[in-house]
């Protein structure tokens, strides 16, 4: 294809280090147009404003709003010929099936999908202890590398390769270099894991909630089992989830009886 047209957005803010190292890494394989909330908004999933604010920015644009509402506002008025989105690169892995909907730049990702458009999440895994969280961990810019260099490759090959006939989005997680093989890390096609280790404790009038997965991963130690994205990041190589963006549908037996005996239990 011709020059690729790539609309980049984020949930950390146009601000953000990783942001700006995914903008200069893609911008080696295409024109790079930002639209990226202006402030951080974090974990906030698909939200949707009614409107929103929007301001220039050296990259493109700022938006005073969400990660969806960045990409629909960017489709649709702002770069409507974007040939594909990417979003990231998020400061904190985005892993397992449990936070596919929690995440900003993973929603970016699934609202360009409905719009027909190949569309990347891209993440870097931040080992973090138990009582740290990766907000607290200083994040500089080159430790975004191996996020970059995968989003640039499969930016630059995936749409000639047909990934995409296959696959709505992408959802990408990377080991910071520290964490990764001597060399760089390999590439491996993932499913997100299914392990869930929420749990919450209550204290008067106040109750915890705590994702305890961060620390077994901080230890190396996880669940999950070969073949999904937490076991892949955590051993070091780059996690790449081929997704689709609606939710599957399935018909079974026992709800087609409720719903042909329905009619008969309403007086």
């Amino acid at each position: 294809m011709g020059d690729l047209e790539i609309l980049v957005t984020n949930d950390d803010g146009i601000e953000s280090t990783g942001f700006r190292a995914l903008y200069d890494a893609l911008s080696d394989v295409g024109a790079v147009t930002a639209v990226a909330p202006k402030d951080d908004k974090s974990a906030v999933g698909r939200a949707m404003s009614h409107s929103v604010g929007v301001q220039e920015h050296e990259l493109g644009y700022a938006i005073d709003g969400t990660p969806a509402d960045c990409v629909v506002a960017g489709l649709q008025a702002l770069h409507p010929d974007a040939d594909m989105v990417v979003a990231g690169c998020n400061r904190g892995a985005n892993l397992g099936a449990y936070v596919l909907g929690r995440s900003g730049t993973v929603s970016a990702a699934v609202e360009a999908a409905f719009f027909d458009v190949p569309a990347m999440a891209v993440s870097l895994y931040v080992p973090v202890g138990e009582d740290a969280s990766y907000y607290d961990v200083d994040v500089e810019y080159e430790a975004y590398r191996n996020a970059t260099d995968a989003a640039r490759y499969l930016a630059d090959h995936a749409l000639d390769a047909g990934v995409f006939d296959h696959a709505d989005y992408l959802n990408v997680n990377a080991p910071v270099p520290e964490t990764a093989a001597e060399g760089g890390p390999e590439m491996e096609i993932t499913e997100p894991s299914t392990s869930y280790m929420m749990d919450a404790e209550r204290d008067g009038g106040e109750v915890t909630l705590h994702d305890r997965i961060w620390e077994r991963m901080a230890e190396g130690e996880v669940p999950d089992p070969p073949g999904t994205d937490r076991r892949a990041v955590v051993d070091g190589r780059v996690s790449v989830s081929p997704l689709t963006a609606p939710h599957t549908t399935e018909h079974h037996e026992a709800l087609d009886a409720l719903a042909e005996t329905f009619p008969d239990s309403v007086e």
